[in-house]
């Protein structure tokens, strides 16, 4: 990893996990880290409930667009962090690779987001300790 690591999130349509989680990353790491995030399939656009559960928290990603995952964004990270989106991201050597186990938002209110919300949060807290410390 260079001096400044580099973090992708991958989900299927980067429209709720993997926005919720680049969201996170550039507000509590600041410019640390390097954040993208993409999807195999991604939507016309991010996901209403995502967006409004990230406004609770003080972070607007309102104008986030979904992005279509290449194996240039793959090359580029240090840690590739997979949600739910199977065997669609290519494989580097010398990368970290974690899948993260979260329910998908799709279709779902707040009320449900927010629990997906804070699982997020908790995991980049950890990310962050171990890439990033202050």
């Amino acid at each position: 990893m260079s001096d400044k690591p580099s973090v992708l999130f991958v989900c299927i349509h980067n429209a709720g996990r993997s926005q919720m989680a680049a969201a996170y990353l550039t507000h509590l790491a600041g410019d640390r880290v390097e954040v993208r995030s993409a999807g195999s399939a991604p939507a016309e656009s991010v996901n209403p409930a995502a967006v409004a559960a990230m406004l609770e928290e003080g972070i607007d990603m309102s104008a986030e667009i979904p992005k279509v995952l290449t194996d240039e964004a793959v090359r580029a990270s240090d840690v590739v962090i997979t949600m739910g989106c199977g065997d669609t991201c290519p494989i580097y050597p010398g990368k970290r690779y974690e899948d993260w186990a979260l329910a998908d938002p799709a279709g779902q209110g707040v009320e449900a987001v927010r629990p997906i919300r804070d699982e997020i949060r908790r995991r980049i807290e950890a990310l962050i300790a171990e890439v990033a410390p202050a």
